[in-house]
């Protein structure tokens, strides 16, 4: 039965998930939480890793919730479940992109999709620094040590990215974040 729902879980992920991984993390929650894998400190946590290990976060995620469920078949359906759909959406896509990239409705619909996403993103970054800076387990009570390494890393981002011009690779700030949670907490 695990297999199944794996398997349907993640492929509900991989269907209706657009703009990538950080849009897809609010499906993703509510899959994982329905299911009751994880709670959602764990699945928090799972979040944290996957976005600093290599390759796709989304991969990443159903990887290691399909492991932790149902060994190594878990790990095969769940993220088999969450790619299939994106890669024969894109081989349909590409079959048919000259026709669509001249519709005026789909360029329209692209527009549109494209504010959706950074809304969804926006809200799961709220959402997750809001989470961590004033914990639900906590009693809503300000986690000092959050706030000092939000503070920290957004004092050094900002004036790189101003003067590198955007230039700022991520895995730099993902190194100094490591780091740095390894000395405050």
């Amino acid at each position: 039965m695990i297999y199944l729902e794996l398997l349907l879980g993640f492929l509900r992920v991989g269907c209706f998930s657009f703009g990538g991984a950080y849009g897809a993390i609010p499906l993703i929650r509510d899959v994982v939480m329905g299911y009751g894998w994880m709670d959602d400190e764990a699945l928090s946590c799972i979040i944290a890793i996957s976005e600093s290990t290599p390759g796709p976060i989304m991969v990443n995620l159903a990887t290691y919730i399909g492991s932790s469920q149902g060994g190594f078949l878990g790990a095969v359906l769940a993220t088999f479940a969450v790619v299939a759909p994106s890669f024969f959406v894109v081989l349909l896509v590409m079959a048919a992109l000259s026709a669509l990239v001249k519709n005026e409705c789909f360029r329209t619909v692209l527009g549109g999709l494209k504010a959706c996403v950074v809304g969804v993103i926006l809200a799961t970054g709220v959402e997750m620094l809001t989470g961590y800076l004033c914990p639900a387990g906590a009693g809503g009570a300000l986690q000092m040590q959050a706030v000092k390494l939000a503070v920290i890393l957004a004092v050094i981002w900002l004036p790189l990215k101003f003067l590198l011009k955007g230039r700022f690779s991520p895995v730099v700030l993902i190194a100094i974040s490591a780091v740095l949670g390894v000395f405050i907490y």
